[in-house]
């Protein structure tokens, strides 16, 4: 028979032992209030967002809303919201009461009060569901002290890189060839992230990469033609992958967020 008797615990171990047993506590759900007259809107916001974990507070109205503001976390207002009435207008008493809570205003608009109190404005419209989604969990980190301020160009220009498609190069600029958006593939075809772009002006960054294209760019910007080019007119002189493959360069114009004009460049090999 073994004399071999199994260690009795210690009531520290014992203790030690339960704590790692216990569950963590979940973390608190995001109350995220939304404002928008329009009911369909809020029903439709409001189930997405709880699917997604956060705990939706509907109001229709900026007095709904005001009464909300020391219970939320985020805060999602609707611009316009008719008879006159504006989201800014609880996006100002909340600021003013709360400082910290993050807010993102929704508006058809860009130009629309950009600059003011909100953290963050999504263009209804163009922004989808994921932007909101993305805003919001970039907003959290705001509540652990970090201020975040994110302009919402990025957001209106990529909507036109996904339209086109990811394997298509997109640039988007000034009539002077400055840069205001590149998509992916562009800056990885460039050599540089994306964030290196903006601000940037192409033909001093890239001499030799964009011959003869300074005045197609501002005529388009100045006329509001389209341009087609197919025969490698400079643009990316860069060894094709096929013999028979041409590069397929188009610039059309487009009204910036500010109101300049502007040129859309795309490129992609045939």
């Amino acid at each position: 028979m073994s004399n071999f008797e199994p260690p009795v615990d210690s009531p520290d171990q014992s203790k030690a032992a339960s704590v790692l047993t216990m569950p963590f506590p979940a973390p608190p759900s995001i109350r995220v209030l939304l404002l928008d007259d329009e009911p369909d809107n809020l029903l439709l916001r409001s189930t997405i967002l709880r699917q997604h974990g956060y705990e939706a507070v509907p109001t229709a109205t900026i007095e709904e809303a005001n009464e909300e503001l020391d219970s939320i976390d985020v805060a999602v207002l609707d611009y316009h919201l008719g008879h006159g009435q504006f989201g800014t207008a609880v996006a100002a008493t909340l600021r003013e009461r709360r400082p910290e809570v993050p807010i993102i205003i929704l508006s058809a608009t860009l130009e629309q009060r950009f600059g003011g109190v909100e953290d963050m404005h999504l263009l209804k419209g163009y922004s989808s569901v994921d932007d909101l989604l993305a805003a919001l969990r970039s907003l959290e980190a705001k509540r652990r002290g970090s201020p975040v301020v994110v302009d919402a160009r990025d957001f209106f220009y990529s909507r036109i890189s996904m339209a086109l498609g990811a394997d298509v190069m997109l640039q988007i600029l000034d009539g002077d060839g400055l840069w205001l958006y590149v998509n992916e593939s562009a800056a990885r075809l460039i050599g540089h992230p994306r964030e290196w772009f903006p601000g940037r002006n192409m033909f001093t960054e890239l001499p030799n990469f964009m011959r003869g294209w300074r005045d197609i760019l501002r005529t388009v910007a100045e006329t509001r033609e389209t341009y087609i080019d197919r025969t490698r007119k400079g643009l990316l002189s860069l060894p094709l992958q096929k013999e028979n493959s041409v590069w397929s360069v188009v610039a059309f114009p487009i009204r910036l967020h500010d109101g300049r004009a502007g040129v859309v460049l795309t490129a992609r090999i045939l």
